[in-house]
């Protein structure tokens, strides 16, 4: 089934075609006489194009990124925003220099509630990370300084204060949150920065994967492996409620509590949205629960990908029984990405029950997802117990499998478990599994639910000791996360103990995904 929609919110490197929506923003950042020039932007373009960024909502460039690349010895010393920048303009960009330097990020005013501030920062991250670069560098303002001056003998006083905890700077703790260590402060920075007093805090982040593997250091630069993926798995408890609007209040609770910890992925269990038929004030038959359910899936895509975009994560969102377009009843999984697309994956092996109970029918194409974090894959419960399956994702270069499953009782969920694993294994990849707990006794198949949501690894020494990066209390609501490193799985399938994916015998057998059938 065919089901995506254009990104509403990107981050995308700038345009020589972005320069008059460009000096709009900063105008409505930082008024008329203190806005960039036609000449800066097009400076920024010209001495290093790949590190120019902007923020696109809907069309509308509503976020602007600069940097530049600085030796050591220039970049570590004092210096103010007008001799670093040479006046705005970038022009002392150093194409060998081992550093980034971090120019400028401003947001619209008007749309600071979906982090886009966090989405360029994350930009700047991973082309520091592909370039091999040693960090960023920058100086931060520290707005909150001007209204506490008499309260610090400093301004450096006042910074460090900020870094431990003991007041908050709007500014310079969300550097801080993101990452960003404090080497001391920059007297005369940016003199019209009346708020700043002129100072700034002069800010490092250090790139992790400096000096690495030589074979994932390459694989870095390339742009196709980020730092560290942070996976959350939703262990959700099915409770009766009485309208679609207490629904989106549970989902939404969640979210907000994974986005808090900065996770990349939310990962919600196998048919969640069960959870509505419970609304009714009779119990209701499959016909009659596949009609109801099938009512709310716009609504149920909105959600998601309302939350995906608010919150900045992406969505796995369990999956939906409904009917599609030619009376089938499909499972299906929605992706809802950060940037705004919704990804439709249907289930492909539909279990007896749910074939004879429900009626679904399973689906017939199984593309990895493209996110920003890299290709993923979604096998839904059973798919997981079929090896075909997760081998074609990982062709497709999935690094990540997600599971959203849905098990009665502990037999079920220990062959749901023991595949994942054994997927993990032979594709050196990670498998996330989300679970349903609790019960709803007024909807058919939510009888009684057994869940043990977890993150599984690859069994090999980069890893977890038992090859698990994460799991939860059997059978209780809650949440479990879990840094995951993909460079970790470059290395293992390039030097690990065992080789799985190397060592398949091409000359013996191969997986050849047919696809569906087409007439004409």
């Amino acid at each position: 089934m065919s089901d995506a929609r254009r990104p509403r919110l990107k981050v995308r490197n700038a345009t020589f075609q972005d320069i008059d929506a460009i000096i709009a923003l900063s105008v409505r950042v930082y008024g008329e006489d203190h806005g960039y020039t036609p000449d800066m932007v097009r400076g920024h373009l010209a001495h290093f194009p790949e590190g120019q960024f902007v923020a696109v909502l809907d069309e509308e460039v509503v976020g602007y990124c600069a940097t530049f690349r600085l030796s050591e010895a220039i970049a570590m010393a004092p210096h103010t925003w007008t001799e670093i920048t040479a006046g705005g303009y970038a022009s002392r960009h150093e194409p060998q220099g081992e550093w980034l330097y971090g120019m400028e990020v401003c947001v619209d005013p008007e749309r600071r509630r979906i982090r886009i501030g966090q989405r360029l920062y994350d930009a700047r991250k991973k082309l520091c990370q592909r370039l091999g670069l040693s960090g960023i560098v920058f100086g931060g303002r520290m707005p909150g300084y001007g209204r506490r001056e008499k309260q610090f003998e400093s301004a450096e006083a006042y910074a460090r204060a900020v870094e431990a905890a003991a007041v908050r700077d709007p500014t310079l703790s969300f550097q801080l949150r993101n990452g960003f260590n404090l080497l001391g402060v920059l007297k005369g920075y940016l003199p019209t920065d009346r708020e700043s007093r002129g100072y700034s805090a002069h800010l490092v982040w250090h790139n992790p994967k400096f000096g690495s593997d030589a074979v994932v250091r390459q694989q870095v630069r390339s742009g196709g492996v980020p730092e560290t993926v942070r996976v959350a798995v939703i262990q959700y408890q099915q409770r009766r409620v009485v309208s679609f609007e207490q629904f989106c209040e549970y989902v939404e609770y969640f979210i907000d509590v994974v986005a808090d910890y900065r996770s990349d992925f939310a990962v919600l269990p196998e048919l969640l949205t069960l959870q509505l038929l419970s609304a009714s004030p009779s119990t209701l038959s499959a016909s009659e629960s596949v009609d109801l359910l099938t009512t709310y899936t716009p609504r149920l895509r909105e959600l998601l990908s309302g939350l995906a975009v608010r919150y900045n994560v992406n969505i796995v969102g369990g999956s939906h029984i409904t009917r599609i377009e030619d009376g089938s009843v499909r499972n299906v999984c929605y992706v809802c990405l950060r940037d705004g697309s919704i990804h439709a994956r249907e289930k492909i092996h539909p279990t007896p029950s749910e074939r004879s109970f429900w009626g679904v029918v399973g689906g017939s194409e199984a593309e990895a997802v493209l996110t920003d974090c890299g290709p993923v894959g979604v096998m839904i419960c059973y798919d997981s117990e079929f090896p075909e399956l997760a081998r074609h994702l990982v062709d497709q270069g999935a690094l990540m499998l997600f599971v959203p499953f849905c098990t009665d009782e502990r037999h079920g969920y220990c062959r749901v478990r023991y595949a994942c694993h054994a997927r993990a294994i032979e594709n050196q990849c990670y498998v996330a599994m989300s679970g349903n707990v609790g019960n709803l006794p007024n909807v058919h198949n939510m009888d009684i639910q057994y869940a043990e949501s977890c993150i599984l690894t690859p069994c090999d020494f980069y890893f977890a000791r038992d090859g698990v990066a994460a799991d939860t209390t059997p059978n209780t609501e809650m949440v479990a996360f879990a840094n995951l490193h993909l460079d970790d799985l470059i290395a293992a399938r390039t030097s690990g103990t065992v080789l799985n994916l190397r060592d398949r015998r091409f000359d013996l057998y191969q997986t050849r995904w047919r696809g569906p059938r087409r007439s004409g």
